[in-house]
């Protein structure tokens, strides 16, 4: 017996013990981190800044002296080839060669003009087989190559000017994601803060109905109610019992947003707290201004589409005439011996200027210029409206949660309130001295007054981290979200 029992002991402590691992007890602020490091959306944020980082990365790339190699090694051919004569007929010759060939080159762009340069040294061999075979060899040491074009948009130069932007627009917009992922956290908790406290209210409220019910019951016995009061009892037992219901089914499903956004384990039950002080901030409007035009992605993406647009307009007005420069400067040498290819070295200059300018095309080149002009003062008229729009909503945000704390003491001091009141009427509605309407009515203040609470909280915080989002600026710190995007890129 006495085994029995311990037995019994032990299995009642572990049950325990399992249910005690289940429950986590959950505040804001470890949600919010939970989500930046482990949720989908941190993780689509992240992929994003990589993209954007290694795009920057090939930019960077172009703009550096490349090295390439290019050979055949070897290029063989055994074919009859068409050969002219000198009185016009055709005849078929036969080949039977070798051929090998090797370069090396050393380009770099040049981003004042958008033309490159380059520095080439080559060796070609070729090997005769049919009738007396020999050997023949081709050197080029050293050759300086120029390309440029002369009225073309010059390409180098625009990207070093966007470039740049696109890559601080997009860690702006890391960022700014990154505060996005706290929005969303902070909806999935209240939503889960908002049904676990309408769980409570509505076990309170089932209590109290059947409480009263029963009191309604012996009231009746005694004539000091109607029947109607009594079936009004019942109905309310029925409807908070219905309720509840309700509740349950809604608590579960937000239960199971958070934990999938936040990468929990479907057994872990999540207990939030609700949270208590809020930072005591005021903000002004033309500092929040000022520090979302200077940090936000909004700025960035202005400045980027205003010098995209710009650059289709250069683009086409270089593209209604076509000059180009080509020049090679060097030294070459041929051959029957590899050393000969060598010595005696003569000049190799090669200068090209070809052009193609439109005589007759109806317009089109020009119509061009003005669709690529049109584009652009379409663009001019958008960033216009959305600097606007975005003024004013970053106006309306701040007075939002400057009000914000205002309508969280009221709604604190509405609760409690509330509460004493539903209290009150619960103990006099015992003692027969108010209706079953004043004690429904005062129910529903009591519920509605709690629920208000919650809201006001979420959109205080709600509307912090959206300021925060689009300021990158942490309030309650006063410093600047500046996240180590190098550190970050190396996780």
């Amino acid at each position: 017996m006495i085994r029995f029992a311990i037995c019994m002991l032990l299995a009642s402590c572990a049950a325990v013990l399992t249910a005690a691992q289940e429950r986590m007890t959950l505040t804001l602020e470890q949600a919010i981190n939970m989500a930046r490091s482990s949720s989908v959306d941190a993780t689509v944020a992240l992929n994003k800044l990589r993209t954007a980082y290694w795009e920057y990365r090939t930019y960077r790339a172009e703009l550096l002296p490349e090295i390439t190699f290019d050979a055949k090694l070897p290029d063989y051919y055994k074919q009859y080839s068409p050969y002219q004569n000198s009185d016009g007929t055709y005849s078929f010759v036969r080949n039977n060669y070798l051929e090998m060939a090797g370069e090396l080159s050393v380009t770099q762009s040049i981003w004042f003009t958008g033309g490159t340069i380059s520095l080439n040294t080559s060796l070609d061999y070729l090997r005769q087989f049919d009738g007396v075979s020999y050997n023949r060899f081709m050197a080029i040491p050293i050759a300086i190559t120029l390309n440029q074009p002369i009225f073309a948009a010059n390409n180098v130069k625009w990207k070093r000017r966007i470039e740049p932007v696109r890559y601080e627009e997009a860690k702006a917009e890391f960022m700014s994601a990154t505060e996005d992922v706290a929005m969303n956290a902070i909806s999935y908790y209240f939503n889960l803060l908002m049904a676990r406290e309408n769980i409570a209210i509505a076990h309170q409220n089932l209590d109290n109905a059947v409480k009263l019910h029963e009191v309604a019951k012996e009231k009746r016995r005694m004539g000091h109610i109607s029947g109607n009061d009594l079936l009004q009892m019942e109905l309310n037992e029925l409807n908070a019992r219905s309720n509840l219901t309700d509740c349950e089914s809604i608590l579960k499903s937000n239960m199971f947003r958070l934990r999938s956004f936040l990468g929990i384990n479907d057994d872990v039950e999540i207990i939030p707290e609700l949270p208590g002080d809020v930072p005591d901030i005021e903000i002004v409007y033309a500092d929040a201004l000022e520090k979302a035009l200077a940090n936000n992605k909004f700025s960035k993406n202005l400045l980027r589409r205003q010098m995209e647009a710009d650059y289709d307009v250069a683009k086409a007005k270089g593209d209604m005439r076509q000059i180009n420069l080509f020049a090679q400067v060097g030294f070459t040498g041929t051959g029957p011996e590899f050393r000969n290819a060598y010595n005696p070295l003569k000049d190799n200059q090669v200068i090209q200027l070809g052009f193609k300018i439109p005589i007759l095309d109806w317009g089109k080149r020009r119509g061009r210029v003005k669709v690529a002009e049109s584009n652009r003062e379409v663009v001019e008229s958008s960033i216009r409206q959305e600097s606007q729009n975005f003024n004013q909503d970053m106006f309306i945000l701040v007075e939002r949660f400057n009000n914000q704390r205002r309508q969280l003491d009221i709604a604190k001091r509405a609760d409690e309130i509330a509460e004493k009141r539903y209290n009150t009427n619960v103990e006099t509605f015992i003692i027969g001295k108010i209706s079953t309407l004043d004690l429904n009515d005062s129910q529903a203040k009591k519920d509605e007054s709690r629920q208000q609470l919650i809201n006001e909280l979420y959109l205080f915080w709600h509307y912090y981290y959206q300021l925060r989002s689009l300021t990158l600026w942490n309030y309650a710190e006063n410093t600047g979200i500046d996240n180590d995007i190098d550190a970050i890129l190396k996780r």
